[in-house]
């Protein structure tokens, strides 16, 4: 445990331009004193000492408003910024050099035994609020937007978004391919574009009418004004 002090003092001092010295991060940073309190209850629940291990994790949860359940697996130099509401589930592991901001949880589905909740690779950022559930594997270097609601697999080198979450960018590039059935288009955004086409297509329609009914208009007064001349 020990060994990974010196390193979660130095992810803070790398990710929050906020941390003005290693005194002021050791003694105000909440997510680095969950961090470092799960790495007891997590040492604790490895030797089957379940119960002190719920308990160390629950006095933390109190003081510091993260919630790491004592089972999880988190590599070096993870960073809690403003980390109130954060959930990390039993079964979660977490790669080395992630960001997690505040609001997000790493849960499961359902009640299903073994592993259930997600394995978030290296040098990933999980923006606030968002949402990571189920067992499966966030890869390297990818980024998870604010309030993103992820369900399924993300490769690596992504960047997600949205309520389901889908990929907008791999590999630095837009996703454009629009067969690729794997990506779950958002289906608010589906539908408000379909709206807008058929008003598009209305307004088209009652300029047209409008067109041809003035041209009506014309010909009539031309039609009642030839009769006066004669």
């Amino acid at each position: 445990m020990f060994r990974h002090m010196k390193s979660d003092i130095q992810a803070v001092l790398d990710n929050d331009p906020a941390a003005r010295s290693k005194f002021e991060v050791i003694f105000t940073y909440s997510g680095l004193h969950a961090i470092w309190s799960h790495r007891i209850a997590h040492a604790c629940y490895n030797r089957k000492w379940y119960t002190l291990a719920r308990i160390i994790s629950q006095v933390s949860r109190f003081f510091t408003g993260i919630e790491i359940h004592p089972g999880a697996k988190i590599g070096q130099k993870l960073f809690i910024d403003h980390g109130m509401g954060v959930v990390i589930g039993e079964t979660c592991v977490i790669g080395d050099d992630v960001v997690i901001y505040q609001g997000v949880t790493l849960g499961g589905t359902g009640k299903e035994k073994g592993k259930r909740h997600p394995t978030i690779g290296n040098h990933v950022v999980i923006g606030s609020g968002a949402k990571v559930l189920g067992s499966f594997t966030v890869g390297h270097n990818s980024n998870i937007g604010s309030n993103a609601v992820v369900l399924r697999e993300v490769p690596e080198n992504c960047t997600v978004v949205g309520n389901p979450g889908r990929i907008v960018r791999r590999n630095g590039e837009k996703v454009r391919d629009r067969l690729d059935h794997t990506q779950l288009p958002d289906p608010i955004i589906e539908m408000l574009r379909e709206m807008q086409q058929e008003i598009d297509r209305l307004n088209d329609k009652v300029k047209s009418l409008s067109a041809k009914s003035l041209d009506g208009e014309d010909q009539h007064e031309q039609l009642v004004l030839a009769k006066e001349e004669k």
